[in-house]
């Protein structure tokens, strides 16, 4: 072969490479599913998905590059069965969710496709993994609050109002199957701080319904208002944080957004950084681990936040030890 001919050759083939590496590349991508318990346009939601997003580039996954994210949105678990359906139909290779409803509508549809639960609360109790250090199904994920996290909820309403004598937690079926297993827990720690735990159930997701369950549990004087991990409370924050200020409730939330939204106090796990750790659960299965061997975390970080101005209008006094120990604090 000549000289000239030769390089016309290798030129040609040079060439082909970029449409190689772009077919390649497109071979490559991964598709990731998301089920969401919260509305497309609610801020949780917003920063919980950017948290996410964030989490994947950090280990190397770049959306429209090389992976692929197919999202859903199923509020307090409204349609929750039929766009899981939609999911596993989409063949993914991992799913994320991210509420009870959610996740146990997935878990009818599939068991083989990995799914990653960001944020929840009793997957032992609620049947979705054998243990946290061996999952032993197709799910893990970073779970939420240990029981015992209520005594702190408790406690923090009886430093904000001494004469506290009962606290209702708000039940909502549908949404939290696994309310018993905080329940439980705020039963045996209850007597030591003089506070009478009230279960308040909301029958259905429904404004009407929670102004009932609150309005009913507020007749009898002195008492508090524990908002627990929940999709239902989170989309109807503001009506919740609005019957606590009418019936003058000390309320501590399990989320800061409903304090920086005019609620008195919380006490929480990070969520965003619960759906930045989901990513790695999300990048180890993409590389080839099973989701049944790897283990479920709890949440590390946590965060308290108290609203001054939510006190004042409630004639509360903040105590100087709450204060210190106060993540944010809104003057």
């Amino acid at each position: 072969m000549r000289r000239r001919e030769f390089i016309t050759l290798l030129g040609g083939v040079a060439a082909a490479w970029p449409l190689v590496v772009r077919a390649q590349q497109v071979e490559q991508v991964r598709r990731i599913g998301v089920l969401m318990g919260l509305s497309e346009d609610h801020p949780e939601t917003k920063a919980r998905l950017a948290g996410f997003r964030r989490g994947l580039e950090k280990r190397g996954w770049f959306e429209g590059r090389n992976v692929r994210i197919d999202y859903r949105f199923a509020p307090a678990g409204t349609q929750a069965q039929v766009l899981a359906k939609e999911l596993i139909a989409l063949q993914p290779d991992v799913i994320v969710a991210n509420s009870t409803p959610v996740v146990a509508a997935l878990q009818l549809e599939t068991r083989t496709i990995p799914i990653v639960f960001a944020g929840l609360a009793d997957p032992i109790g609620s049947g979705f993994v054998a243990s946290f250090a061996k999952p032993g199904g197709n799910m893990t994920g970073p779970t939420l609050y240990e029981a015992s996290v209520t005594g702190k909820w408790l406690a923090m309403l009886k430093e904000i109002a001494p004469n506290l004598a009962r606290a209702a937690f708000l039940k909502t079926p549908s949404s939290a199957s696994y309310f018993d297993y905080y329940m439980h827990a705020a039963l045996e720690l209850s007597p030591s701080l003089g506070i009478e735990p009230v279960t308040c159930v909301v029958e259905h997701e429904s404004a009407s319904d929670i102004e009932r369950a609150v309005e009913s549990f507020a007749i009898v004087p002195n008492g508090g208002l524990v908002v627990m991990p929940d999709t239902t409370p989170i989309n109807y924050s503001d009506l919740i944080i609005g019957l606590a200020a009418r019936h003058r409730l000390p309320a501590v939330y399990f989320l800061r957004s409903f304090v920086t939204a005019g609620g008195l106090m919380s006490y929480g796990a990070d969520i965003v950084e619960l759906f930045r750790q989901s990513a790695s659960y999300v990048d180890r299965i993409l590389r080839g681990d099973s989701p049944a061997d790897l283990p479920v975390q709890a949440p590390t970080r946590f965060e308290t936040a108290v609203n001054l101005r939510t006190a004042k209008a409630l004639g509360l006094t903040v105590p100087p030890g709450l204060l210190v120990a106060a993540d944010e604090v809104i003057e």
